[in-house]
């Protein structure tokens, strides 16, 4: 038999309780165009402005910066709101971060009407994030687009120490129209 503990209730302490809003634009349910666009096309678009950010992006913080052919970057923002039980920022932020730029490196490469979705990620976490440690900076690189497959790599490094935090491969499934 196994048998759990329930948390007592927190008692409102006005120094301790911390909020935080966020605020997203929704995905528009048709763009006009947007099955015309390539996958860098998009992400540009994404950059610019014209499109909006992926809503996974303001609910943890980060966002995309940089996008070329084959190469994704996004920067992300630790803080306290992302802390694990044991103190320091949980490694499903950084594997997020990972998944992020590693999926994006990947659609750079697809052309218009073509989609991909993760079905592998191994992620190396290497160096603790604190919530005060400063901004992370996730570069993913494309390794192969294939007709079924794609694989890419990415790197989190500290923008203020240039250390690296922790790396992932992915493998995707191209979805081509049919």
């Amino acid at each position: 038999m196994t048998t759990y503990e329930t948390a007592a209730p927190a008692t409102p302490d006005s120094a301790a309780i911390r909020s935080r809003t966020h605020t997203w634009e929704p995905q528009p349910a048709s763009v006009p165009g947007l099955a015309d666009m390539s996958g860098l096309e998009i992400l540009r678009a994404a950059l610019k402005g014209n499109l909006p950010a992926a809503s996974m992006t303001s609910t943890l913080g980060f966002r995309l910066t940089e996008v070329g052919e084959g190469f994704a970057v996004f920067e992300g923002d630790p803080g306290d709101h992302l802390l694990n039980p044991m103190g320091t920022v949980h490694g499903g932020f950084l594997a997020t971060l990972l998944d992020s730029a590693l999926g994006s490196a990947v659609m750079t490469r697809l052309p218009a009407g073509t989609a991909y979705t993760t079905v592998q990620l191994g992620v190396h976490m290497v160096r603790p994030v604190l919530a005060d440690t400063p901004t992370l900076r996730c570069e993913g690189t494309a390794l192969h687009v294939g007709r079924t497959t794609a694989t890419a790599e990415a790197r989190i490094t500290g923008t203020h120490d240039g250390k690296l935090y922790a790396h992932a491969t992915t493998t995707c499934a191209v979805l081509r129209p049919a």
